[in-house]
């Protein structure tokens, strides 16, 4: 139990260095991709970490299976260029028992990320879409800058020819479109901008000038109007970021529970089998009108070619209609169940990363950072490539759902099961399967 707890807390710097680093890599992209958005639009300091926080929650599942293979091979590659390991197989104890550990810590984190997944990730999922739409709808913070248009508010164009530090705008043209038979342009010697107590209006104040209204339907009724002080307002909305409540909000896929996306499943695939028995009777109907049943009634040819006509044109409606309907349904049960086995493929790489890393970090010795995470990421870009590329064929109907989903977590449990034979036997697989087929070429001869 002493060199289990030792070799147990070898993992623990190793993993949450590495999950902290995945975690901060994938934060950096969503940050970059989101900085123009978060920055100029704005946002308290309060939205914004939540906005971090909520995107954190998906990138916690993607970085936690990564963190597990590198702190396995920084701990049993550090045991190995230590001699260690050499000292545990001396006193009796094999790979499989080193590992005892590692599958324990792996089995715990394999159960607190699939747990995570469908319990947690989905309700923070539709939170963060929510907040992106809510954000992306934002205008961005209302500024008026010296010599150029403004057109950020809807129906009003303003130009300020000169402005001061503290904000007086001078030489003021404002371009008043917001009613459909009246077009006013406001002149000014001098304007001030606010917003109303609430928010809701951007309140323009005017000094010295004149208004011309035109009047669109009826373009000889021309006024000039004089004023001391004139004051206008004008709409504010999204100007401000204003949060949208989810749990109205329709869910996707990845927003889902499993449970609830069985659901899903189950029902179309209620209704394919339904679509099914409607095409099958409909081409039985049809086989039993061409054998001469339906034919009955004739008195002539034409009128025979007429009917023949009619019918082939109603059933080929038919089986379009019910060709397009079960397409349809049978392309949402690829989707939902992509989605339900990713939520158990991805967890489970928890263990078979510790069964790769285990015995791939005593054969290189890796236990420096350079080799364990040129390791990992090598793994590390197979598994997701395995897994986007599976998505893809799935949802075209080239694998099945389940396959697709779990065909990285196939060739990482082949690679550790070879791996892990030959540091515990200390043999070449190939080279015991070559020298089996030897074997068995002789005895033949």
């Amino acid at each position: 139990m002493l060199i289990w707890r030792y070799i147990f807390r070898a993992h623990i710097a190793p993993f949450i260095f590495g999950t902290a680093t995945i975690m901060a890599l994938f934060l950096m992209q969503v940050l970059i991709n989101w900085i123009d958005k978060l920055a100029g639009k704005g946002l308290d300091i309060f939205t914004i970490v939540e906005f971090i926080v909520l995107s954190l929650s998906w990138i916690v599942v993607l970085a936690v299976p990564i963190g597990v293979l590198f702190s396995t091979l920084m701990a049993y590659g550090g045991l190995s260029s230590t001699h260690e390991t050499t000292i545990f197989k001396a006193s009796g104890m094999g790979l499989f028992t080193m590992m005892v550990p590692s599958v324990i810590g792996g089995l715990a984190l394999w159960a607190f990320v699939f747990w995570y997944t469908d319990n947690v990730l989905p309700d923070s999922n539709l939170r963060l879409s929510t907040m992106m739409r809510d954000i992306n709808r934002t205008k961005p913070t209302f500024a008026v800058e010296a010599g150029q248009f403004t057109t950020q508010i809807e129906g009003y164009t303003i130009l300020a020819r000169d402005m001061d530090t503290a904000g007086t705008m001078y030489g003021v043209t404002i371009y008043d479109n917001s009613r459909a038979d009246q077009q006013n342009i406001v002149n000014a010697d001098t304007g001030k901008l606010g917003f109303s107590p609430s928010s809701t209006r951007l309140i323009v104040q005017l000094s010295s000038g004149e208004i011309h209204q035109v009047n669109r339907r009826r373009p000889m009724d021309y006024r000039t109007i004089t004023f001391a002080r004139h004051q206008i307002a004008m709409p504010s909305d999204r100007f401000f970021y204003e949060q949208s409540d989810p749990t109205g909000s329709s869910r996707g896929e990845r927003e889902m529970r499993i449970s609830d996306m069985q659901e899903i499943v189950d029902r179309s695939s209620a209704i394919v089998a339904v679509s099914d028995r409607v095409t099958d009777s409909l081409l039985r109907g049809h086989i039993a009108w061409l054998s001469g049943k339906g034919a009955n009634g004739a008195t002539d040819t034409q009128t025979a070619l007429l009917r023949a006509q009619s019918t082939v044109i109603s059933i080929r409606s038919q089986l379009e209609s019910e060709s397009f309907r079960r397409s349809g349904e049978v392309n949402t049960i690829r989707r939902y169940e992509v989605e339900i086995y990713k939520k158990y493929a991805i967890p489970f790489a928890c263990i078979l990363f510790i069964v790769v890393g285990c015995p791939m970090g005593i054969l290189t010795k890796g236990g420096n950072f350079g080799i364990s995470a040129a390791i990992s990421l090598g793994f590390y870009v197979v598994y997701w490539a395995s897994l986007i590329g599976g998505e893809k064929l799935a949802d075209r109907g080239l694998l099945s759902p389940a396959f697709s989903m779990w065909l990285g977590n196939i060739i990482l449990g082949i690679v550790g099961i070879l791996v892990s034979i030959r540091v515990n036997y200390e043999i070449s697989v190939f080279g015991l399967l070559k020298s089996a087929f030897r074997r068995s070429t002789a005895a033949s001869a």
